[in-house]
């Protein structure tokens, strides 16, 4: 009976393990997609420390601190070159705005973009 019990708790640990290790491999490995619409609705389901382990420090990081503690609540980084249009063609910048560690808004821009997002193309990023 203690041989049944222990072979029935071991299925069952192989049955809820592999698919836990599994999701957790594909999403740590997975990579972020670089054409405009793929990537922004795909792009709040990773951090800060995996998109940058992807297309490595931004260019330019600007963040939004609680005046007295430091803590950082927002962010607003540049990337250069990462995401192309749907005819293949590169947008010059990408804006991530962050809240906390998700990004919550993309801008394209095809500028460096020290001109602001108002001339390039934003979307707001589905909730999850």
């Amino acid at each position: 009976m203690k041989f049944l019990a222990f072979a029935s708790l071991l299925i069952a640990q192989a049955l809820f393990i592999q698919p836990a290790l599994a999701d957790e491999a594909v999403g740590s490995k997975s990579l972020i997609p670089t054409m405009e619409q793929d990537f922004v609705k795909s792009i709040n389901q990773f951090s800060k420390a995996q998109i940058i382990e992807q297309f490595g420090e931004p260019a330019k990081a600007d963040d939004v601190k609680v005046k007295g503690s430091g803590k950082v609540v927002a962010s607003i980084w540049l990337y250069h070159f990462i995401n192309t249009a749907a005819d293949g063609t590169y947008y010059e910048t990408t804006e991530l705005d962050f809240i906390d560690d998700k990004v919550v808004m993309v801008a394209f821009l095809n500028n460096d973009g020290s001109e602001g997002p108002e001339s390039g193309q934003q979307y707001e990023v589905p909730a999850k």
